[in-house]
C-alpha cells in the first residue's frame, strides 16, 4: 500500500493543475476592456479569440517536448509560456506598454499554447499512474479544466472586482504558482507496476467517491463562484474553494484506512464485476480476438445484417436508398481497430463525428468566447462574471456526467455514441431560446444548457476517438478531430462579429475614447438562428454516428458478457 500513495499524489496534482489552466474560458470577463484600449472592431476582437483557440493546432510541439525533457521540465515551459502570453498582454491592457494589433494576435496564440501544454502533462501522469483506469483519471481531471472561469471569477473579486483587466495578471501567476505546488508529487512519481485486478476494482471505486466530492465542489463554485457582495467575503468563499480543491490529498488516508478496514472488519464482503468501464482496454483485445477468431453468427452476436436490418426498420420508400448508404454502407465492424491517419479521414463515421463536434461543442466555446459582448448587448453586461461562473460550473458538471456511462454500465448498456446525441440535445434547444427572447432568465438558462452540453462533448470525445479508431491511435487522431476548434472559432466567431459590427455604433466608453458598441438583441439575433441552425446540423450527424456504431458497441458488450460467461464456467 505504500506504493499506492503517491499516484493518488499525482492525480491530484493533475487536478490542480487543470482547475487552474483554463484560462482561456474567462475570456469574455476582459474582452469588452482590450477591445476598447486596442480601438478594435468586434471582428478583430473575435481573431483575438481565434488565435487563441488556434494555440490547440500546435498542441503536438509538447508531445515533441517530451521526447527531449522531463515531464516537470515541461510542465514548467507552459508555465512560463503562459506567463509571457498572458503578462505581457496584462501590461498593455493596463496602459504599461503599447503594442501593435499584430503582437498582441501572437501573444494569444502563445496564451493558448500553452493550455494544450498543460493538458498533455496532465494526460501523461494519468496514464502512466493509472494504466487500466486511465480513462476515469482523464474523465475525472480533464472535469476540473471547466472550473477555471469560477475560480478565476472569485480570486478576482477577492482581489479587486472592478478591474477586469486583473484576469489576465491571474492568468499569468496562478498557473506558474501552481505549477511549483504540484512539482513534489510529480518529481517523486511511483514506477509502474503489473495492477491486480483487485486492486483495479478498489481504485475505482475510489474514482466513484472522487467523483462524488467533485460534484460537490462544483456545486459551491455554482452558488459562491460569481459572489459580488463584498471583497470579504470573496475572500472566504475563494479560501473554501482551495480547501475543496485540496482536500482530495486525503485520499492516500482513505486508501490506507479501507484497506485496513477491510482486512479487519469487512473481510466477508466480496466485491464481483464492479469495474466501472463502459470499454476497458483488456475487454477491447479480447473483443478483437473473439470477433477474429468466430464470425458473429457463431457466437451469437449481431452482424453486419443487423444493422441493416435496423435501418430497414427506420428507413422506407424514397428514403430508403439514402439510408442504406449513409447508415449501412461501411460500418465499422469492431471496436478498437486501428485507423492510421490516410485511413481516418476517408471514413463516413469519421466526418459524422468531426461536424457533430463542429457543430456542438465548438459553437458552445465560441458562445463562451462572445458572453461578454452578449451579455452587454442584452443589458447584462455587470452580470458577465456571474454568467461566466454559470457556464463553467455547468460544464464542469457536463464533464463529470460524461463518466457516466462507465459508472452505469451495468445497469444500463448504451453506446456511448448515443450519449453524445443526447448531449448534443440542448445546443439547438438554447439558441433558439436565445432567438426567441432576450429575457435575463432565458439568458442564464441557455448559458447553462451550452455550458453542460459543450462540457460533456469536450471530456467524452478522447474515449469516442480512441473507441471508433484504435487507442494506440488516440494522439494522432484526436488531434486531427480537435482542429474543428480553431476552424470553428474563426468561421462562427467571424459571422457573429460581422452581424454585431453592422449594427454597433460608435459610443463613450471612458475619457475621449470610443468604440463601437451594439445594443439590443439585434445584434446577435440572426447569429442565434444561424448556431441554432448549424447545431441541429450537428445533432443530426450524431445520430447517423448512433446508428452507424451501436451494432459495433453491441457486439463489443456481447462478447464481454460470453467471456465473463466462460470465467464463470471454467472457474466452477
Amino acid at each position: 500500500m505504500v506504493g499506492q500513495s503517491p499516484k493518488w499524489m499525482i492525480l491530484v496534482a493533475a487536478i490542480w493543475i487543470q482547475a487552474f489552466t483554463g484560462t482561456n474560458f474567462d475570456f469574455s470577463a476582459y474582452s469588452s476592456q482590450m477591445k476598447s484600449v486596442l480601438g478594435i472592431t468586434q471582428v478583430q476582437l473575435n481573431y483575438l479569440a481565434v488565435a487563441s483557440d488556434m494555440g490547440k493546432v500546435f498542441g503536438w510541439s509538447s508531445g515533441l517536448a517530451l521526447l527531449y525533457f522531463p515531464l516537470s521540465v515541461v510542465l514548467f515551459m507552459a508555465a512560463f509560456i503562459g506567463f509571457i502570453g498572458y503578462g505581457l498582454q496584462w501590461l498593455v491592457i493596463s496602459g504599461v506598454i503599447s503594442l501593435p494589433y499584430i503582437v498582441v494576435l501572437l501573444l494569444c496564440l502563445l496564451a493558448g499554447c500553452s493550455i494544450c501544454w498543460f493538458n498533455t502533462v496532465c494526460f501523461v501522469l494519468c496514464i502512466r499512474n493509472f494504466p487500466v483506469n486511465r480513462a476515469l483519471a482523464l474523465s475525472l481531471t480533464v472535469s476540473f479544466n471547466g472550473v477555471s472561469a469560477a475560480l478565476y471569477a472569485l480570486a478576482g473579486n477577492a482581489t479587486n472586482s472592478s478591474s477586469s483587466a486583473l484576469y489576465l495578471l491571474l492568468n499569468a501567476i496562478i498557473p506558474l504558482l501552481v505549477s511549483i505546488a504540484a512539482l513534489p508529487p510529480i518529481l517523486h512519481q511511483p514506477p509502474l507496476e503489473t495492477q491486480t485486478a483487485d486492486a483495479a476494482r478498489s481504485d475505482s471505486i475510489m474514482f466513484l467517491l472522487l467523483n462524488i466530492f467533485a460534484v460537490f465542489t462544483g456545486i459551491y463554485l455554482l452558488l459562491f463562484g460569481s459572489n459580488t457582495s463584498g471583497a470579504t467575503s470573496a475572500r472566504f468563499f475563494f479560501a473554501g474553494a482551495i480547501f475543496l480543491l485540496v482536500f482530495p490529498i486525503c485520499v492516500p488516508g482513505v486508501v490506507y484506512a479501507r484497506k485496513w478496514f477491510h482486512r479487519t472488519v469487512h473481510s466477508s464482503f466480496r466485491f464481483e464485476n464492479s469495474s466501472f468501464l463502459l470499454v476497458d482496454d483488456d475487454d477491447l483485445e479480447l473483443h478483437k480476438q473473439l470477433s477474429r477468431e468466430a464470425s458473429y453468427e457463431e457466437i451469437g452476436l449481431p452482424s453486419k445484417g443487423f444493422a441493416h436490418e435496423m435501418t430497414n426498420q427506420m428507413c422506407s420508400g424514397c428514403c430508403k436508398w439514402w439510408c442504406d448508404k449513409m447508415i449501412g454502407k461501411d460500418q465499422l465492424a469492431i471496436l478498437g481497430e486501428e485507423h492510421s491517419a490516410q485511413l481516418l479521414v476517408r471514413r463516413l463515421d469519421f466526418w459524422l463525428y468531426y461536424f457533430a463536434y463542429f457543430c456542438g461543442g465548438t459553437i458552445g466555446l465560441v458562445y463562451s468566447n462572445n458572453l461578454g459582448q452578449i451579455a452587454q448587448s442584452l443589458g447584462e453586461g455587470s452580470n458577465t462574471t456571474a454568467l461566466l461562473t454559470l457556464y463553467s460550473s455547468f460544464s464542469f458538471f457536463g464533464r463529470l456526467l460524461s463518466a457516466a456511462p462507465d459508472y452505469i454500465r451495468a445497469k444500463l448498456y448504451f453506446a456511448r455514441t448515443g450519449w453524445l446525441t443526447i448531449a448534443l440535445l440542448p445546443t439547438p434547444i438554447a439558441f433558439f431560446l436565445l432567438a426567441a427572447t432576450g429575457s435575463s432568465a432565458v439568458l442564464r438558462a441557455s448559458t447553462a444548457l451550452l455550458g453542460w452540453s459543450s462540457g460533456f462533448i469536450f471530456a467524452a470525445a478522447v474515449s469516442i476517438t480512441s473507441e471508433l479508431f484504435g487507442p494506440n491511435s488516440v494522439g494522432v487522431n484526436h488531434n486531427i478531430l480537435i482542429t474543428n476548434i480553431p476552424i470553428g472559432s474563426l468561421v462562427y466567431g467571424v459571422l457573429a462579429a460581422l452581424v454585431y459590427d453592422s449594427n454597433a455604433e460608435l459610443a463613450p466608453v471612458g475619457g475621449d475614447t470610443e468604440s463601437l458598441i451594439c445594443m439590443g438583441r439585434q445584434c446577435y439575433l440572426l447569429t442565434f438562428l444561424g448556431w441554432g441552425c448549424l447545431s441541429v446540423v450537428g445533432l443530426i450527424s450524431s445520430l447517423m454516428l448512433f446508428l452507424r456504431t451501436k451494432h459495433a458497441y453491441d457486439a463489443f458488450e456481447r462478447n464481454r458478457q460470453l467471456a465473463e460467461a466462460c470465467q464463470v464456467t471454467f472457474g466452477e
